[in-house]
């Protein structure tokens, strides 16, 4: 799941409006912004086999510190604790619903990926089960659950807060074009040449976060 990830992050404005969409989208993403880096540092594993899914060539082989669903809880508890410290050393109160909208994100991500990947989402380390629901085993099925996700998580954003001038309006639509510019990019691209280079372009992500 790509686009649905950004989704969710879209409709947590919603939730709580105090939440900037940087924070929410990195707490949605936190798994692939995390991932990519234990990738190049051999803590994870990835390799490129065509054919592993009709949507994408990677076989996630080994990736339990990013994308383990004990792992990403522990990472939700900690992400909505960072929060209230922040807001504690700003001199701020901290909505519980919102610290608890960011933690939800985090947990999200697994979800998301069950429902899309085959089964290689792990519970937790070593030995524990892989779980997975196979939506990539079909593209027109993916492509189209991932739009409908993005187009109400863009309606629910959009209800939830109103740019300051033009230059806001159009920077986050830009934003949205920009999205849908990778992930078109990513379904009808050419293969991958290693797993290093795709661990090196997920390194993007994090412009989606600053920006």
């Amino acid at each position: 799941m790509f686009l649905g990830h950004y989704a969710l992050g879209l409709a947590g404005k919603k939730a709580a409006p105090e939440l900037s969409l940087g924070a929410l989208f990195f707490a949605t993403q936190f798994a692939d912004l995390l991932w990519p880096t234990l990738v190049l540092a051999g803590v994870e594993k990835l390799e490129i086999r065509p054919g592993t899914t009709a949507v994408n060539p990677l076989d996630f082989v080994d990736y339990p510190w990013s994308h383990s669903l004990l792992a990403l809880g522990v990472g939700g508890l900690l992400v909505a604790l960072g929060y209230v410290a922040v807001r504690a050393l700003r001199g701020g109160r901290a909505r519980a619903l919102a610290a608890a909208t960011l933690g939800g994100l985090v947990v999200s991500h697994w979800l998301l990926d069950f429902a899309s990947h085959r089964p290689d989402m792990p519970l937790a380390f070593g030995s524990s089960p892989k779980l997975g629901l196979g939506l990539w085993g079909s593209l027109p099925a993916t492509v189209a659950v991932e739009l409908a996700l993005l187009a109400v998580g863009v309606v629910l954003y959009s209800r939830a807060t109103v740019a300051r001038d033009r230059t806001g309006e159009w920077a986050f639509w830009g934003l949205v074009v920009f999205l849908l510019g990778i992930y078109l990019a990513s379904l009808f691209g050419p293969p991958p040449p290693s797993a290093r280079a795709v661990a090196l372009s997920a390194e993007a992500l994090w412009l989606t976060v600053f920006w």
